[in-house]
């Protein structure tokens, strides 16, 4: 795969890469020292890292002469231990315990954020760092005693022996899939405070598993043509392997390992401290606009300028959350992913907006840069006064008011929002299609050898594993596989429950279009999650599950089923499906990078939602009791927290696409264009890809056309700040210190990535519970934090 090739000709760090040397460890790959990064030369660094930097040469050496290790990615090898003790403990009664008390709590923030205005992220990096040092306490004070279940001769101990690094993962991953928030919440409180209609909790409570237990599911889908394929780094995974590592290597008292360790506290404590800046009492520092310094009353300089309401030229931010705009910390994501993403900005705001705003791109010249519905002068439209009784549209009301019109940067952004999922299938057919296809052969040979030789014992058992020859694979192959039919049960199970809710009434689609979701989040895990794996850059579903529902009940089969909850429900069981199964297969490859058996990753990804599962539904139970009236707007919250933002955007979604209908829709002349996207998403990557075929050393194979539309349909909000910030930085971390300073960023560059994330995380709670969880306090005024304009754009008008 071309892509991938990068990786193997290019080890200077166009992707992102790993921070440490594992004592122990041996890694390796395809290349000779001399090909490596410079900063691996020993020849130029001073002496007193010469010691260090023999190690990584040495890991090099090693790999010439070892060729499992030669197998794997720079970045891996010079990161993963490769060494396993398979007598550690994994699932405990210390497991059981630590996942609790971490998914429980976990759950309730997470779910909750969902509903307010301001919330605290609930950090998998918390997880991964108090759980080190929960899982030694408990192990110094718990009494070694063993527990025998009467009638039976099963038992266990409660406490086992030494903390294991194969709890501690085992408890993330537990904590990452149970203490997260559930896409099942929207049409639950949709249907009872806005229209009436409650949903039975017994029925609201399976729905919300089913939706993530089919999602677990579709990982089988992708799992053995992108998890044990080491080309395949999954950058996420790689960065939370780095800080189990140092965790571990500070077990065995490695000085190297205090030392990251030291250098891991301290980033998560300036950031941290930092954060407040910019977030409550300098906001000037979030987006440093320099042409509004020079004109501040000049209008076009500060449209042009701004960050926050403008197109962000010659912009900069201090604002970690503005920085990693994209969703992912710059110190993680490849940097050729971050060109792309810096360039679709740019096009977005330094060529589209200033020809929308000054030009003649577009008609439709109110609301350039908002996401709102608009009548023809510009006023926002009155969607609940075109609504029916019964939920349909009150084509009476609706000539009065006439056509809805969305904002021009709105139209482009739904267009590239259509495009990037056809182009996401077509580019890994193209360019990707020689890797999926040789890790498929090996899937099938494998199952063909299993039928062949079912007889043979020296075959008997051999897994997709046995088909790699590297290190990690070779590790694995000592574990057993997880069944296939552990995925078919897991499905079943799911499907089982919406078709029974469906079939009942009590979801508000046709039963017809679960299969049509289902066959869609099918079609598109191997290729998002084929993305993701290579780029750390997951594409956002956006709108696409809504409008596809739109067009299914506008027709004589669904013209019954137009309720604007149906939207929500078919987007909650499409969407989960997609995105569980990303996230299943990212844990599943950091068990595999810290040699976990995979029944046991599995089991604690499931036992994760059935933890966390339950507690989200309780936190909307409690919501819709306690504070409905504040999301619907009965009542003013004095705190103006309750808003429930996202709420407000999913019935706004509703009644465009359920009740609306795309055809009225998309009536409008500026919006015409928006179905021909799909085309243009489908046909680019083959056309470059036979360019790159007749052209190869333009290296048109890094030009992904799925990010690049994701990066202009991502620009959401009016926040145009950060993105050059990001670029530089960007360039600093992932391609000059990679390449220059390569011994030093092993070490720190994933280190400090996970610190500063992690201290992003703590300062938003800390500023949460300080300032806004009771009564919110503001921030006096000052000329910092200006009344009228933090960026000082006095005369900015979008």
């Amino acid at each position: 795969m071309a892509l991938l090739g990068v990786f193997r000709r290019r080890n200077q760090g166009i992707a992102d890469s790993g921070s440490d040397s594992s004592e122990g460890t041996t890694t390796e790959h395809n290349i000779s020292p001399s090909s490596a990064p410079e900063g691996m030369s020993s020849d130029k660094v001073p002496d007193s890292e010469k010691v260090q930097v023999s190690e990584t040469l040495a890991i090099e050496e090693e790999s010439h002469d070892d060729p499992e290790i030669a197998a794997l990615p720079l970045q891996v090898r010079q990161l993963i231990n490769l060494r396993d003790d398979p007598t550690l403990p994994t699932i405990t009664f210390r497991y059981f315990i630590l996942s609790a008390i971490f998914v429980i709590p976990g759950a309730f923030l997470s779910q909750l954020s969902y509903f307010r205005t301001t919330s605290a992220k609930y950090s998998v990096f918390f997880v991964q760092i108090a759980c080190h040092y929960a899982g030694h306490f408990l192990a110094r004070t718990l009494p070694a005693w063993n527990i025998r279940i009467p009638g039976t001769n099963w038992g266990f101990s409660l406490n086992p022996g030494p903390w294991s690094i194969k709890e501690h993962v085992l408890v993330t991953i537990t904590a990452a899939s149970g203490a997260s928030y559930n896409l099942g919440y929207a049409p639950i409180v949709l249907a009872e405070l806005w229209y009436g209609e409650r949903i039975q909790p017994a029925v609201a409570l399976f729905f919300m598993l089913a939706i993530v237990w089919i999602g677990y599911a579709f990982a089988a889908l992708a799992r053995q043509i992108l998890l044990p394929d080491p080309d395949y780094i999954w950058p996420q995974a790689l960065m939370q392997t780095t800080l189990f590592e140092t965790f571990r290597r500070t077990d065995t008292t490695s000085r190297l390992a205090r030392r990251q360790m030291k250098v891991f506290f301290f980033s998560l404590l300036a950031m941290t401290l930092w954060q407040f800046l910019p977030e409550y009492v300098f906001p000037f520092t979030s987006s440093l606009a320099f042409l509004c310094w020079v004109a501040p009353r000049n209008p076009v300089a500060n449209f042009i300028g701004s960050g926050l309401g403008g197109m962000g030229f010659l912009n900069l931010s201090l604002d970690w959350s503005n920085i990693n705009w994209n969703g992912s910390s710059i110190l993680l994501t490849p940097w050729w992913t971050q060109v792309l993403l810096f360039f679709a900005f740019a096009f977005n705001c330094w060529v589209l907006i200033p020809a929308a705003k000054w030009g003649k791109l577009g008609s439709f010249k109110h609301g350039l840069m908002s996401n709102s519905l608009f009548m023809a002068n510009g006023t926002e439209y009155p969607t609940s006064k075109v609504l029916t009784p019964t939920f349909h549209l009150n084509e009476t009301a609706y000539q009065e008011y006439g056509p809805m019109y969305m904002g021009t940067q709105n139209v482009w952004a739904t267009f590239f929002d259509y495009a990037k999922l056809p182009a996401a299938i077509t580019w890994i057919a193209t360019f990707g299609y020689a890797q999926v296809s040789s890790n498929l052969k090996k899937i099938f040979s494998n199952r063909k050898a299993g039928t062949d030789n079912q007889n043979d014992q020296t075959s008997q058992g051999e897994g997709i594993h046995y088909k790699y020859n590297d290190r990690l694979n070779v590790i694995q192959r000592q574990y057993k596989e997880i069944p296939t039919w552990w995925y078919v049960a897991l499905f079943v199970i799911g499907f089982v429950i919406l078709i029974t809710s469906i079939a009942c009434g009590y979801l508000f689609i046709p039963i017809w279009t679960l299969f049509v979701a289902l066959g869609s989040a099918a079609v598109f895990v191997v290729p998002f999650a084929w993305l993701y794996a290579i780029s750390n850059y997951q594409l956002e579903t956006g709108s696409f599950n809504e409008l596809v529902y739109g067009y299914m009940v506008h027709t004589k089969a669904g013209q019954n089923h137009q309720h604007p909850c149906g939207p929500s429900v078919y987007g909650s069981i499409a969407g989960d499906a997609w995105y569980r199964a990303q996230y299943m297969l990212q844990d599943q490859k950091i068990g595999h990078y810290m040699h976990i058996p995979p029944r046991q990753v599995f089991f604690s990804q499931i036992f994760g939602t059935i933890l966390g599962v339950p507690i989200d539904y309780a936190v909307v139970r409690w919501v819709m009791d306690t504070k409905g009236d504040y999301l619907t707007g009965k009542k003013t919250d004095p705190l103006n927290q309750w808003t429930g933002q996202k709420l407000v955007t999913s019935n706004t979604m509703g009644m465009q696409y359920a009740v609306l209908g795309p055809k009225r829709l998309f009536a409008q002349a500026e919006m015409a264009p928006l179905p021909w996207s799909f085309l243009v998403g489908a046909v680019i990557p083959p056309i470059l890809f036979i360019f790159h075929r007749m052209f190869p050393k333009l290296r048109i194979d890094l030009w992904n056309v799925s990010i690049f539309f994701g990066g202009l349909a991502m620009f959401y909000g009016n926040v145009s700040t950060g993105y050059t910030s990001a670029i530089i930085g960007a360039y600093i971390a992932m391609y000059w210190a990679y390449r220059r300073h390569f011994e030093v960023w092993k070490r720190y560059n994933y280190l400090v990535a996970a610190a500063f994330d992690a201290g992003f995380n703590l300062n938003m709670l800390l500023i949460f519970l300080f300032f806004g969880s009771g009564k919110q306090i503001s921030m006096p005024k000052w000329w910092g934090n200006n009344a009228d304009s933090v960026e000082r754009c006095f005369a900015l008008s979008t």
